[in-house]
């Protein structure tokens, strides 16, 4: 099964789109989980969700649809000395969504390198003990090839792990003429694609712009490595950005539709007859 899906799921800019127009708030998750089975989930990465959430994203949610979720920064980008305490507790918590929560999101700063990489391992396995763990790496030294990127795969493969894809080329490809291209520019990463699949679960995350001719000629490669990996019995994530994600649903829809896949973004959305897609 493909998974496809976008950053998050509460967007206001969807509304008319994916989004009925009059949707609140309370109303995003399961509109969004008509037509999306994941989301990249980005939200825990900055707050906690209370149990009442979690409970409320379970009810909202239909059987077949998975969540990934992105470890906290607190415990990620700024981690102290009870750093594990502090992740062994959120994974306790998390366990509420029971066999919804498909991939644990574990993504570490540029400046976490081979130096660090006791802590990686250590927080790789302790994920890997409830969940599946998606790692991403951003240091330069985990994409040369060489030993320390060899060390890490050997790691994640002992533990059953994957390492998260990035492809930013669609976003770095095109001129800064916009506030969004420049914020996203910034803030975005721009590392080699290294395609690799360790287990069940890869990860793709797809970075494009707003012009869909433009990641069209980007995401071509992925046609033929998601279909592999659906050939091999594999169930891939896939999510796809914009500079704002404004324009993120219509992307991942134009995969969707590029690779023949029968994915239930293909579904008429509420505001089907606003938008015309390449």
């Amino acid at each position: 099964m493909l998974y496809l899906g976008c950053p998050v799921w509460a967007n206001p800019k969807w509304k008319n789109a994916i989004y009925t127009a009059d949707a609140k708030a309370t109303d995003f998750l399961p509109q969004y989980a008509r037509y999306f089975n994941s989301a990249e989930g980005n939200t825990t990465f900055y707050a906690d969700p209370s149990d009442d959430t979690l409970k409320r994203w379970q009810q909202d949610t239909p059987e077949h649809y998975r969540f990934t979720l992105k470890v906290p920064q607190r415990i990620s980008h700024h981690g102290g000395a009870d750093s594990l305490a502090q992740l062994a507790d959120w994974l306790k918590r998390m366990a509420i969504l029971g066999q919804k929560l498909a991939l644990v999101h574990l993504q570490l700063p540029a400046r976490t390198g081979p130096a660090d990489f006791g802590q990686i391992s250590t927080l790789v396995e302790q994920i890997s003990q409830q969940c599946r763990c998606a790692l991403e790496v951003r240091h330069p030294a985990f994409f040369d090839k060489g030993q320390y990127e060899i060390q890490l795969h050997k790691m994640l493969q002992h533990y059953h792990a994957e390492r998260v894809v990035i492809d930013s080329r669609a976003l770095f490809s095109v001129p800064a003429t916009t506030q969004a291209l420049i914020d996203a520019q910034a803030k975005k990463p721009r590392v080699p694609v290294h395609a690799i699949s360790f287990s069940q679960t890869p990860m793709l995350r797809f970075i494009g712009t707003d012009d869909m001719a433009v990641n069209r000629q980007f995401y071509q490669p992925w046609l033929t490595k998601v279909q592999q990996w659906l050939d091999e019995g594999k169930s891939p994530f896939c999510f796809f950005h914009t500079p704002d994600n404004h324009l993120a649903p219509q992307l991942c829809r134009q995969f969707a539709q590029d690779l023949a896949y029968a994915h239930s973004c293909l579904a008429p959305w509420p505001g089907e007859q606003q938008f015309s897609l390449l």
